[in-house]
């Protein structure tokens, strides 16, 4: 280890939250010879395991049979009879593969050497833990616990859902309303249109996904209201009461609406209460967040931060490279020789249908890169002209003008995700549209058209 960790304390690594980014890195430092211990209070893999990322994608999939039993039709497939959704059957599988999932992450730590503690911790001093009414001490504290959902103070507000509860509801909800216009909002909102409710969306701002490219959410706007998904843009809620049969919400312009659920998918914020912080002045910045140097340290030094509680991209693969790149610093033979690069990180929008993103938007290419080239293609895919469905796919290419490297990849469309993970490889190792004209497409598919756009829509 490239520290001399002191011998007296009864850790050499003591971290707290066992979601991606905690059981990443004590794995890892474990790997390296340090003595680690992990609690936590809720679930092993976190946020991302048991109520994000995993299950959402799941839910996500069961919603896209909806469109895959109408576009059968057009290719001869005539079903018995009209398909039936059964809630329980969907919920109660992913609860399956949830706990099998935690049993995995159980294993990889008790694999690793990695002692578990469970209890929520509370940190004493600079160097020592509290859980449970045990105390341990450590020479260093990593602090990965994570976001927790926020929901904004109205009256009823009590009555909304947050994105900890909606996936494993009693019943299944006929009338569905979210609330936001963030990831969580658009894909919870496609999800349960694609399931069968009857759906809406509230947002405050006019258009929603603040942050991506303009064209990008226009279109996504265009194909979710094709798609069923009631839009109301620039409003809000304004009170939430029970009412026979389900909830009644006001919305900020008058309007009524009747459903059976909200969910108020508002944002996530720092799951920081009750870990002791407070008491030993860290620093935090404007959001909340624990500020954070280039080695991942809070302001007292032996104290640790990363992932969701530091303000940074919360992306569960940017938490899992925080941890890498936080153990190369403490408990590395050698130190990186540069801080992480948050540059160019792919990310993908499970809306339907999908979004795929990596690099600059168009509005902050223009800033960053002054002139440059836009190359888009706004098709309907060749599945569709046989399943009748009016469904559209959007590929947009944004190109530095005076070095013609693409600093730019978006989509929006069937696997999106999929197919932008490749294409994040050019854009990470600034690869030149040049470089995409002289790259043979695989033909038929949709994802030919990175490599055959050759005009510029606009510049």
């Amino acid at each position: 280890m490239s520290e001399n960790l002191a011998p007296q304390h009864d850790w050499d690594l003591f971290v707290i939250g066992a979601g991606s980014g905690g059981v990443r890195a004590a794995r890892t430092a474990a790997a390296s010879g340090a003595r680690v211990a992990v609690a936590e209070d809720r679930y092993l893999g976190g946020t991302c395991v048991n109520v994000g990322c995993v299950p959402k994608k799941l839910y996500s999939y069961a919603a896209h049979f909806h469109d895959a039993f109408e576009d059968a039709a057009g290719f001869g497939w005539q079903l018995p009879g009209a398909p039936e959704f059964d809630w329980a059957t969907l919920r109660d599988n992913k609860i399956g593969e949830i706990k099998r999932l935690n049993g995995i992450y159980g294993r990889l730590l008790e694999g690793a050497g990695v002692q578990l503690i469970h209890g929520r911790a509370r940190v004493v001093d600079p160097h020592t833990v509290e859980v449970a009414g045990e105390t341990h001490t450590a020479a260093k504290i990593l602090v990965a616990v994570g976001g927790w959902p926020w929901v904004p103070d109205f009256p009823g507000s009590e009555l909304a859902l947050t994105s900890n509860e909606v996936f494993d509801l009693d019943t299944f909800p006929k009338r569905f309303l979210v609330l936001g216009g963030g990831y969580i909002a658009v894909e919870f909102a496609s999800i349960f249109n694609g399931l069968g409710s009857e759906t809406h969306l509230v947002y405050r701002g006019e258009l929603f996904l603040r942050g991506f490219d303009r064209e990008v959410r226009e279109f996504t706007r265009d194909q979710m209201a094709v798609k069923g998904v009631n839009l109301h843009f620039e409003e809000n809620i304004a009170a939430i009461e029970r009412v026979e049969g389900g909830l009644a919400v006001a919305l900020t312009s008058g309007e009524r609406l009747e459903v059976d659920a909200v969910l108020a998918a508002t944002g996530r914020r720092p799951h920081l209460a009750g870990l002791g912080l407070e008491a030993l002045g860290l620093e935090l910045d404007d959001g909340g967040y624990l500020r954070v140097n280039d080695r991942f340290e809070t302001s007292l030094p032996s104290i640790l931060a990363l992932g969701d509680v530091t303000g940074g991209p919360e992306l569960t693969p940017v938490a899992l490279a925080e941890a890498m790149h936080m153990v190369q610093h403490h408990f590395g033979e050698t130190p990186p020789a540069a801080p992480l690069d948050y540059r160019n990180i792919a990310t993908a929008v499970f809306c339907h249908p999908n979004i795929g993103t990596v690099g600059l938007s168009e509005e902050a290419a223009r800033e960053q890169c002054g002139e440059i080239r836009v190359y888009t293609a706004d098709f309907r895919p060749m599945k569709h002209t046989l399943s009748g469905s009016s469904e559209r796919c959007l590929m947009k290419l944004i190109v530095d003008d005076a070095s013609d490297v693409v600093v730019g990849a978006h989509m929006v469309g069937e696997e999106a995700g999929e197919v932008i993970q490749g294409i994040a490889i050019a854009v990470r190792a600034g690869l030149t549209k040049a470089a995409f004209d002289a790259t043979v497409g695989i033909h038929p598919t949709g994802a030919e058209e990175f490599v055959t756009m050759r005009s510029p829509t606009r510049r």
